[in-house]
Parts: C-alpha cells; structure tokens; sequence
C-alpha cells in the first residue's frame, strides 16, 4: 500500500478521560493546511473480536440490548481481547459465553480498524465452524437471547438496515463474498 509522511503537526495532548476499557486524549494540533485545530482520539485498551459460527448455511446470532444506541441489536458474538491476550483465546471464550457452542476451527476472515477518524479500536473476526453445543456463560452486564438462522435472511436484515453492528455486517459481507467464490 502506499505511504504518505503524517501531514498533522501534534502541539500538546492532554488524557481528558480513562476508565478501564478506554482513554479519552484530546490533542493540540496544526491540521493539514497549517491551521491550528484539535483532535479528540479514543484509544480501546481492547481488541475487539468477532466470532462467526457458521454451519450449513446458517449463523447463530447474539440478540441483546445496546446501552449506547438505547436499542437492541443481533449481532454476530463478539467481545474485547485484553490487549497482549491471543485473539484466537478470546474468540474461543466468547463463542462459548455467548452462545455455548465450542468450535473445532477458528480461521480469521476479516481484520478492520472499526472508526479509525476517531479511534484506534482494531479487530478480528473469525469463522467458526465445526460446531458442538453446550451451556452458555454470559457475563453479568449480559442478557443475550440465540437466534439460529439462515446467512441470506442475515445478509437481508443488514442491507435493509435491521443489522447495524459494524462487526456483523463486516462479517456477514465476506461470509457472502465467500459463499459466491464457492469457498463457504
């Protein structure tokens, strides 16, 4: 891919929040032009992961109530890998808390910076396949409902708009891409 020199100029930065999962910076800057300016950056202080579990044309989605959005969501299963943790570990240990199910093989299939004009967050997600039931775990902030169904009845629900999460139609995207080249 092709390089550029950064054309932003840092002055100052100042931490203007932190809790344990994210720090807010706000920075002192010349923009591009040479105009003096500010830049707020939230910087994740987890990876987030996503998980696909696809058998036979379907995916198990995670339904839940979104704080931020003030709605609720179905969404592939997905959570934070603490940074220096094994992504895989965590994708494995989120497929089982929110579905139950455990996975014979976890294969990335996408890798994204989720809204890199205000975060640094980055993610994976992986398809899981080979699938085998069992007990979910969620955490206490979770109240999740499992929904089995049918990739085109996702891939529907995300072009109409139904589906939002970024992780989601990310995945659900490549899963179709994949289902076209006839590698799914």
């Amino acid at each position: 891919m092709d390089t550029h020199t950064n054309p932003w100029k840092t002055l100052a930065s100042e931490k203007k929040y932190e809790n344990p999962w994210i720090s807010v910076t706000e920075h002192q800057v010349l923009n591009p032009s040479g105009n003096p300016g500010i830049y707020g950056v939230v910087h994740f202080k987890n990876q987030a992961i996503g998980v696909v579990p696809y058998e036979e044309g379907y995916i198990w989605m995670v339904g839940q109530y979104r704080y931020t959005l003030e709605q609720y969501s179905w969404e592939i299963p997905e959570g934070g890998s603490p940074l220096g943790e094994d992504p895989l570990s965590t994708a494995r240990r989120e497929l089982k808390e929110e579905t139950g199910l455990t996975a014979r093989h976890l294969e990335p299939i996408v890798h994204m910076h989720l809204s890199n004009s205000a975060t640094d967050e980055w993610c994976i997600i992986y398809l899981a396949t080979g699938l085998s039931p069992g007990q979910a775990e969620p955490e206490d902030t979770e109240e999740l409902q499992l929904k089995k169904m049918k990739l085109e009845e996702v891939f529907e629900a995300v072009e109409s708009g139904q589906i939002t999460d970024s992780l989601t139609v990310a995945a659900v995207y490549k899963l179709m891409i994949l289902k076209l080249q006839g590698k799914l």
